[in-house]
C-alpha cells in the first residue's frame, strides 16, 4: 500500500479544512463574537500539520482500490474529528461525543443534531456548521481532486471510493472534467437558490445557511424552528425545489446544461424518484385530511413540504410530524430508506437500487415459469451486469443487517424501539430528524456517548455507502 501518498492527501484534506474555517472566522470578525480566538486557532491547529503532511515525499502517485478506499475513509474521519474543534475551543459544544457527532452529521448531510438552542451560537459557528453541509454534500474528496491537478493519475479509484450510487459513470472523458464540472453545477445551484431566498425575504445570513442545508441536503438550520419559523410559503416553496432538484443525479444536471433537456423524462430513477414523492404526498394529505381534519390547502402544503425533506434526506421541517398519524409515520420511515438518487447529495439506499431490487425480483418470478430463458435486467434500454445487481443485492441485505444491529444496540440503552429504530435509520440513511424521542422538534442530545459514536458511525457508512467503509475495518485490507 502506497502509504506515503494516503499521509501526503490527508495533509491537503487537512489544509483544505483550515482554508474552510477562514470564511467563518471573517463573519466573527464581522459580528465581533466569542468565536473569532477560537476558529483562529482551530484554523492554525490544521493547517500547521497539514503542511508537514503535505511535504511528505510521495514516489509513486498511483491511486489504486486500496488507497483510494482508505483516503476516503480516513479523510472523513479526519475532518469529522478535526472540524469539531471549533465547537469544542468556543464552549458551544462541551464534550469530544457531541461535537464529533454534530461535525460528522454536519460533513456527511445528515442533519442530527445535539444542539437545543442553536439560535445562541455565535455567527461563525452558525456558519461552520451548515457549510460542512455544502462541503460534504458534493464530498471532500471529490472536492480535493477539482482542486489539487497532482492527484489526476488514477483519480477515478478515489471518485469511485466516494461518490454514491451502484454505477460510477464519468459524465465527461477525464475524471478532473467531472469533478470540476460538478462542483460548477453545484456552486450555480447554490448562488441560484440563495438569490431566491433573498427575494423571498429572508436574511441574506440565513439564505446561506438554509441554502447549504438544502442543497447539501444536510437541514441544518439557525433557527429552532427549522424553516416553519418564518412560515412564508414562498420561502418553503423555493426550498422545496431545491432539495427535490439536489435529490435527482447531479450528471442529469449537467446534462441538461449541456443541452439535454430529455435528460429528466427519459432517465427511469428520476421518474420512480418523482412518482415516490407524488404518490406520497398524495396519502398523506388524504390521512391528514380525513383522520386529524387538516384544512386541505394545509395538509397539501404540510405533506409537500416534509415529502421532500425526508426522501431527499435533508431534515428540514415546517411541522410536528412526530404527531401525525402512524399511518403518515410509517410512510415517512419508508421513504427515509428509499432517499434520493444515485449520484445525487442525498443519502439512503437510493431509488435506483430499489428499481434493480424490483426488476431482478420480476426476473427471477419470470425465470420460474420458463427456466431457459435469457431475461436481463434493463434501467430504459440499458442491460444491468449481473454483476451491478449482485452488488445492489448485497447492498440491500447488509443496510439492513446493520440497521437492524445498530437498532438492537441502541434499544439496549434504555431507549423505546420507535426512537433507536428511527435514530438508526435516519443518521444510517443521513436524513437526520427521527420519531419520538428523536423527532423533529427534539434533538439527539439525550443520548448516551455510545450511542452517538454508533449513530456516527453509521452516519460515516450512510454517506460512504457501506463496501467503503467495511473494507477499511477488515484485517485483510492492511496485510
Amino acid at each position: 500500500m502506497n502509504r506515503n501518498l494516503i499521509i501526503r492527501t490527508l495533509g491537503l484534506v487537512l489544509i483544505c479544512e483550515a482554508g474552510a474555517m477562514l470564511p467563518s472566522f471573517f463573519i466573527s470578525l464581522y459580528y465581533r463574537e466569542s468565536d473569532m480566538l477560537p476558529f483562529l486557532y482551530s484554523i492554525l491547529l490544521l493547517a500547521a500539520p497539514g503542511f508537514l503532511l503535505a511535504l511528505v515525499r510521495v514516489k509513486n502517485k498511483d491511486v489504486g482500490y486500496r488507497e483510494g478506499f482508505a483516503i476516503a475513509t480516513m479523510a472523513w474521519l479526519v475532518t469529522a474529528a478535526c472540524g469539531s474543534i471549533p465547537f469544542l475551543l468556543s464552549g458551544s459544544l462541551t464534550t469530544f461525543y457531541d461535537a464529533f457527532f454534530e461535525t460528522m452529521s454536519g460533513f456527511t448531510t445528515t442533519g442530527a443534531s445535539v444542539i437545543s438552542d442553536v439560535e445562541a451560537l455565535p455567527h461563525g459557528i452558525l456558519f461552520w456548521r451548515s457549510l460542512t453541509h455544502f462541503l460534504g454534500g458534493m464530498g471532500t474528496i471529490v472536492l480535493i481532486l477539482a482542486l489539487i491537478p497532482s492527484l489526476k493519475v488514477a483519480a477515478m479509484q478515489l471518485y469511485k471510493a466516494e461518490v454514491p450510487g451502484p454505477t460510477k459513470s464519468k459524465v465527461l472523458p477525464r475524471i478532473l472534467q467531472t469533478t470540476r464540472q460538478l462542483w460548477k453545477v453545484y456552486v450555480l445551484i447554490s448562488a441560484a437558490e440563495v438569490i431566491l431566498l433573498v427575494l423571498a425575504g429572508m436574511p441574506l445570513f440565513d439564505s446561506f445557511i438554509h441554502t447549504f442545508g438544502s442543497v447539501g441536503t444536510g437541514g441544518f438550520s439557525c433557527k429552532n424552528a427549522s424553516i416553519g419559523a418564518y412560515n412564508s410559503l414562498a420561502i418553503e416553496s423555493i426550498i422545496i425545489f431545491f432539495m427535490i432538484l439536489c435529490g435527482m443525479n447531479f450528471a442529469l444536471h449537467i446534462s441538461i446544461l449541456r443541452g439535454n433537456f430529455k435528460a429528466y423524462f427519459y432517465d427511469p430513477e428520476t421518474r420512480l424518484y418523482l412518482g415516490i414523492i407524488a404518490i406520497s404526498i398524495s396519502l398523506i394529505t388524504l390521512n391528514l385530511v380525513y383522520t386529524l381534519g387538516h384544512p386541505p390547502e394545509e395538509a397539501i402544503r404540510s405533506s409537500f413540504f416534509t415529502v421532500s425533506s425526508i426522501i431527499t434526506t435533508t431534515g428540514f421541517a415546517t411541522a410536528d410530524f412526530d404527531r401525525w398519524p402512524e399511518f403518515s409515520k410509517i410512510i415517512l420511515l419508508l421513504l427515509m430508506f428509499v432517499g434520493g438518487c444515485a449520484g445525487s447529495t442525498g443519502g439512503a439506499i437510493k431509488n435506483v437500487r430499489f428499481l434493480i431490487l424490483f426488476k431482478s425480483a420480476a426476473r427471477q418470478i419470470l425465470k420460474l415459469l420458463h427456466p431457459h430463458a435469457v431475461v436481463p435486467v434493463r434501467l430504459g434500454r440499458e442491460v444491468v451486469p449481473d454483476e451491478v445487481v449482485e452488488n445492489v443485492q448485497t447492498f440491500f441485505f447488509l443496510y439492513m443487517l446493520i440497521f437492524g444491529a445498530s437498532t438492537l444496540y441502541i434499544s439496549s440503552l434504555g431507549l423505546d424501539l420507535v426512537t433507536a429504530a428511527s435514530a438508526v435509520a435516519a443518521t444510517l440513511g443521513n436524513i437526520g430528524p427521527g420519531l419520538a424521542l428523536v423527532g423533529p422538534m427534539t434533538n439527539y442530545a439525550a443520548l448516551p456517548d455510545s450511542g452517538k459514536l454508533l449513530l456516527s458511525f453509521c452516519m460515516l457508512i450512510g454517506r460512504l455507502e457501506i463496501y467503503t467503509v467495511l473494507v477499511v475495518f477488515n484485517i485483510r485490507f492492511w496485510r
